[in-house]
């Protein structure tokens, strides 16, 4: 009967919200949002795939319009996405800032087209869909901004110093943000994942570095639906607490 009550504290706190995603198409952000669908929140999901998206959409019997095609890199499609919630629902109580990139490569390989898509993507994307939602949440007088950053925004390794760097400037700004907010009673959140299953490694265009990485993805990565309770945990709380940052990795993650 203790467990049972658990649960319906669980469901109390996400059932109802209205939650937007991007990089909703695959991995992290759909089983994120199979999941808070499965609790009874109200998924508004944003990536650049819109068929398999709208594919999304009806397998979880959204509303007409839950799915829009938005890549993260145009403030104006982001904008539209957040703004497509409201519409919508009437508010927005989350915005998951999922969509990211990680095209590893040494920096003597000089791949700076991949460097500016990961400072496009993974910073500027994230700072885009802080710029759509804060607007609705501080009229609301609430919300809850949740920033993904990674492992690698607290350590960094041969190969990763590009996408490393973007994902502590996620965790340095979402602390920032946490600052700025709380006379608004927003919440904010970084979830700074290890390694899960995912369509990441693909994005690697080095052949030999991609090897390596899908190697060690396909030995110790953990299952998206991980990443997916890890946010339903931060949403859940009570209004009154902000959980700030979570760290997590698979147990036989050594980095």
């Amino acid at each position: 009967m203790k467990e049972q009550g658990k649960k319906d504290h669980l469901v109390e706190n996400i059932a109802g919200k209205v939650v937007v995603i991007t990089g909703a198409s695959s991995g992290l952000g759909a089983e994120t949002a199979r999941y808070l669908t499965n609790e009874g929140a109200k998924v508004v999901l944003g990536a650049r795939r819109l068929d398999r998206l709208e594919a999304l959409v009806d397998a979880l019997k959204l509303p007409e319009g839950a799915a829009v095609r938005t890549d993260v890199t145009d403030r104006n499609q982001v904008k539209r996405l957040v703004d497509r919630a409201v519409e919508l629902h009437g508010r927005i109580d989350v915005v998951l800032n999922n969509a990211g990139l990680m095209p590893h490569s040494p920096l003597e390989r000089g791949k700076v087209e991949d460097w500016d898509r990961m400072i496009d993507v993974n910073l500027k994307g994230v700072l885009y869909g802080i710029a759509a939602a804060l607007p609705h949440m501080k009229a609301q007088k609430s919300g809850h901004i949740i920033n993904v950053s990674s492992v690698a925004g607290h350590k960094v390794r041969p190969g990763s110093a590009v996408y490393a760097a973007t994902k502590a400037a996620v965790r340095m700004l979402s602390e920032g943000l946490r600052q700025e907010v709380t006379p608004y009673n927003i919440r904010t959140t970084i979830i700074s994942p290890g390694a899960v299953q995912s369509e990441l490694p693909g994005s690697i265009t080095e052949a030999d570095v991609a090897k390596g990485i899908q190697d060690f993805y396909e030995a110790v990565a953990i299952p998206a639906d991980n990443f997916a309770r890890i946010v339903a945990f931060a949403i859940s709380q009570p209004e009154e607490l902000d959980i700030n940052e979570i760290l997590f990795r698979p147990t036989a993650q050594e980095l």
